[in-house]
C-alpha cells in the first residue's frame, strides 16, 4: 500500500511524501488506519526549534484511528474505532511493572522518539489501543490524549467539601482540567486568561471567568473568594509568573498542581517560600497519563465521559486540517499567524467526513473569524 506522511526533515522543513509501509512495533502490534491527530504545543516546538530526538520525524501523539486487522487477543475487530496511547513501555523497566509507563527511564513514544500519527497507517501495540464508545467521532477520539493528561493532573488533588479551584490558562488543557475539576466534585471553578476569546469559551462552558488583563490571577481569585484563596490551583499556562500566581492563590493547606511545562526559570522569593511553609501548601507535579489498571484508568474514564456527554471537547477545536496542508499549518502555528485554540488533522476519509459538522458546533471555530 502507499502511505502518505508529513515528514519533519529539519527545523521548519516539513514535506508530505510517500513513506515505506509501517512496521510492527512493541508487543502484539495491530495495524491501524489513522483517523485524526491533534497538534500539541510540543509538536510546534519540535517543528519550529527542533526540540526533539532528531530528524526525520513524523509528528503526532494525540491520535485516533480505525482497526484494520483483528487484534491478537481477538478483542478488537476491523472497523473498531480506538484512541491510541502514545507511550510504548519497556517491559524490563521497574516502573512498567506497576503500570507507570511514562514514569519509566526507558520507553518509546509515537511522535517524538519514533514516527507518529501524521501518516495514514501505523502499527500499534494492542495494549495501547483504547476502544472508543459507539458514536464517538474520530475527531473527539484525538482529544482523548490531552483530556487524559488533564484528568491525570486533576486526580492528584484531594477534593475537600465545598471545594474551590482556580485554573490559570484557558487553552485546551486548562479548559479540560477545569471540566475535570467540576466532574470530580469541585463546587466552584474559576478560570483566568488574558485572551478574550478563550475567556468567552470558558464562560460558555459554564465557568466563572477572571480577566487576567485586569489584574493578576492570584489577586483576582483571592478577591473572588473573600480573601481566602482556593483549595486547588492549577497552573496551565507554562509561565514562571503564572506558577508564582498559583502559589499565591492557594488557601491554607491548598494544593497547587503544576500542569504547564514552564518555558522559563522560576525564582522563589523568600516571602513566597514562607507562605508555602506557613500555609502548609502542597505542590504536585504531573506528567502524562496512565492506561492501567484496566477499566479504572485515566483514558477509560475519558472515553466514558465523552460517551455520557459530561466531558465536552467540541468547543475547544478551532481548526480541522488536511494532511496535505501540514507544512503550511505548522508554519502558521509557529508564527502565530492566526488565532487558534485546538488544531486537529483529519487524516482518514471518515475523519474528513466529520469536519464540517464538528466545526459548525464549535465556539472556537467561530472565534477564529471574530
Amino acid at each position: 500500500m502507499t502511505v502518505r506522511a508529513a515528514v519533519l526533515r529539519g527545523v521548519r522543513d516539513m514535506a508530505v511524501v510517500d513513506v515505506p509501509d509501517p512496521e510492527p512495533v512493541g508487543t502484539d502490534a495491530v495495524l491501524v488506519r489513522i483517523g485524526a491527530v491533534g497538534v500539541c504545543g510540543s509538536d510546534v516546538l519540535r517543528y519550529a526549534v527542533g526540540k526533539g530526538y532528531g530528524f526525520p520525524l513524523v509528528l503526532g501523539h494525540e491520535m485516533s484511528g480505525t482497526v484494520v486487522e483483528p487484534s491478537p487477543s481477538g478483542l478488537l475487530c476491523p472497523g473498531d474505532r480506538v484512541a491510541i496511547f502514545p507511550c510504548i513501555p519497556d517491559a524490563d523497566d521497574p516502573m512498567t511493572e506497576i503500570g507507570e509507563f511514562t514514569l519509566a527511564e526507558r520507553y518509546d513514544y509515537f511522535g517524538s522518539r519514533r514516527d507518529g500519527g501524521l501518516e495514514e497507517y501505523l502499527y500499534v501495540p494492542e495494549r495501547n489501543l483504547v476502544p472508543l464508545p459507539a458514536g464517538t467521532s474520530l475527531l473527539a477520539g484525538a482529544m482523548v490524549e490531552p483530556a487524559g493528561v488533564a484528568l491525570h493532573a486533576v486526580r492528584k488533588a484531594h477534593v475537600p467539601p465545598n471545594a474551590s479551584a482556580l485554573v490559570i490558562g484557558a487553552g485546551p488543557i486548562g479548559l479540560l482540567a477545569a471540566q475535570w475539576l467540576r466532574i470530580l466534585g469541585v463546587v466552584r471553578v474559576l478560570v483566568s486568561d488574558v485572551d478574550p476569546r478563550k475567556r468567552e469559551i470558558a464562560e460558555h462552558l459554564g465557568f466563572e471567568v477572571l480577566d487576567a488583563t485586569a489584574g493578576s490571577s492570584d489577586d483576582l481569585a483571592v478577591a473572588a473568594t473573600d480573601g481566602r484563596g482556593v483549595d486547588i490551583a492549577v497552573e496551565a499556562s507554562g509561565l514562571a509568573v503564572t506558577f508564582l500566581q498559583a502559589l499565591r492563590a492557594a488557601a491554607h493547606r491548598g494544593q497547587v498542581i503544576l500542569l504547564g511545562d514552564l518555558r522559563d526559570d522560576v525564582d522563589l522569593p523568600k516571602e513566597l517560600v514562607s507562605r508555602i511553609l506557613r500555609r502548609e501548601l502542597v505542590l504536585r507535579g504531573t506528567w502524562n497519563a496512565v492506561i492501567t489498571p484496566r477499566t479504572t484508568n485515566d483514558w477509560e474514564m475519558v472515553t466514558a465521559c465523552l460517551a455520557q456527554g459530561t466531558l465536552r471537547v467540541e468547543d475547544l477545536v478551532s481548526h480541522v486540517e488536511r494532511l496535505d496542508d501540514a507544512p503550511a499549518v505548522f508554519a502558521r502555528l509557529a508564527d502565530r499567524g492566526e488565532w487558534s485554540n485546538k488544531t486537529l488533522f483529519a487524516i482518514s476519509d471518515d475523519a474528513r467526513a466529520e469536519r464540517e459538522a464538528a466545526l459548525a458546533r464549535s465556539l472556537s471555530a467561530r472565534a477564529v473569524h471574530a
